[in-house]
């Protein structure tokens, strides 16, 4: 019933009790496999999995094998940015201890908001100063603060997002993209070569 071209083909038949309890003829479970590959694919806007196979295999149903090669993207449409889910990451400033909990409890209870990470961390600056005539470069540390979101498309946008960061205390920077556009994918050999 599968096409040669299906990863499905190989996987046994096996024997399963349905609803009714009747046996039934049905594939075995698919366990994905180790898939490494050599080349790489930065994702663009407008990719769709079933192009990529064209482009690299000649073939636009060796999709899952794009799929089985990048095991820690869990949809298949997230690989090529087109995921309902979206993920921003938002800088952000606020003066004194940042109220982290206050802002993650009220993105977790805005309608669409999937997850939230808090990235506290801290980046080297350089900074001119002048002593005595004398100008010099220093190196300091500053706060590097930001919240990645991951949020519902169809149910929120980034500006709302930003309303409620902002009224939790903090004053936020320009939003960027958190998602796969831009970022590369793995594509893995065809089979036979």
């Amino acid at each position: 019933m599968f096409s040669r071209q299906s990863r499905y083909r190989d996987v046994p038949d096996v024997t399963v009790p349905d609803a009714r309890g009747r046996m039934v003829l049905a594939k075995d479970l698919r366990m994905t496999p180790v898939v490494t590959g050599t080349y790489r694919h930065t994702v663009t806007a407008g990719d769709r999995l079933d192009m990529l196979a064209w482009q690299y295999y000649g073939r636009p149903l060796q999709f899952w094998r794009i799929c089985d090669a990048n095991p820690g993207v869990l949809s298949p449409l997230a690989l090529v940015g087109q995921e309902t889910i979206d993920a921003v990451r938002v800088p952000l400033t606020v003066s004194g201890d940042p109220p982290w909990a206050e802002l993650v409890a009220a993105l977790i209870a805005t309608a669409g908001v999937d997850d939230v990470l808090v990235d506290d961390g801290t980046r080297l600056a350089r900074r001119q100063r002048t002593e005595d005539g004398t100008t010099f470069t220093l190196t300091v540390t500053e706060p590097d603060r930001a919240v990645v979101i991951a949020f519902h498309r169809a149910r929120i946008v980034v500006t709302e997002l930003i309303t409620v960061i902002q009224a939790a205390g903090f004053t936020t920077g320009a939003p960027s993209d958190a998602g796969l556009a831009g970022r590369t994918v793995v594509i893995p050999v065809a089979a036979g070569g």
